[in-house]
């Protein structure tokens, strides 16, 4: 697999975590939208700590953007991930849990904190800069969430489910205000889902079962005609 464009490449990826063993090799390229498919415990959330650095693999390469983050510090891969909880901290505003992801220690220059107002603003949250987590609706909170992974500017953006608590309606309006802003922003997207629909609004679909991680493809060719793995997982 080397050689060629593209923003992220894995290969020869391989994990292991006690008697759990997970490989990958595939490369997508920039701006796509992927959502990644599979069982409960096939290792999808195991591929994208891997990829964001938060975890540790066996063996295998990681590029983004032409450059090895194999070893890379998380803070260093040009990779921003959002987790299952948005990782909200209680005790601070809205805008001061957007503000970590320019600066942990919170201490904005004047451009930094029009930086944090404008993410407020790209995702409907303006009026709620000076709001606590506690004091909006969950919908919100994911909102608030998606603006610090915003101003991160980070070419590669992976999601953990991060919106699997919200009712479908709204859990749909998330998808499309994450793609806007990835879109807008020229990210590349790597999504998980366990839903077959969500995966229908992405580009390319990685399938994962039991450690082994299918390379990308057309999300439309994919769920038409199955392979017998994810046609089982689908229930078809």
């Amino acid at each position: 697999m080397r050689g060629g464009g593209g923003m992220l490449r894995v290969e020869g990826l391989k994990i292991a975590q006690g008697d759990f063993a997970l490989s990958a090799d595939f490369a997508v390229e920039r701006g796509r939208r992927l959502a990644v498919i599979g069982p409960s415990g096939a290792g999808k959330s195991t591929l994208l700590n891997a990829l964001g650095g938060y975890i540790d693999i066996a063996s295998g390469r990681i590029e983004v953007d032409g450059r090895d983050v194999t070893d890379a510090r998380p803070d260093k891969r040009g990779i921003a991930m959002l987790f299952q909880d948005g990782n909200l901290f209680p005790h601070l505003t809205l805008a001061q849990n957007v503000g970590l992801g320019i600066r942990p220690a919170l201490r904005l220059n004047e451009a930094e904190t029009a930086q944090v107002r404008d993410a407020l603003g790209r995702v409907g949250l303006a009026e709620f800069a000076d709001r606590k987590p506690g004091d909006v609706s969950g919908g919100q909170q994911s909102r608030a969430a998606l603006a610090r992974v915003l101003v991160q500017a980070k070419p590669l953006l992976l999601l953990d489910e991060p919106f699997a608590a919200l009712g479908p309606a709204l859990r749909v309006e998330m998808l499309d205000l994450t793609s806007q802003v990835a879109r807008d922003a020229g990210a590349t997207v790597l999504m998980i889902t366990h839903a077959p629909e969500d995966a229908e609004r992405a580009d390319d679909l990685i399938f994962v079962e039991a450690g082994a991680v299918a390379p990308p493809a057309p999300v439309g060719a994919v769920l038409a005609d199955p392979p017998p793995a994810l046609r089982a997982y689908l229930g078809r």
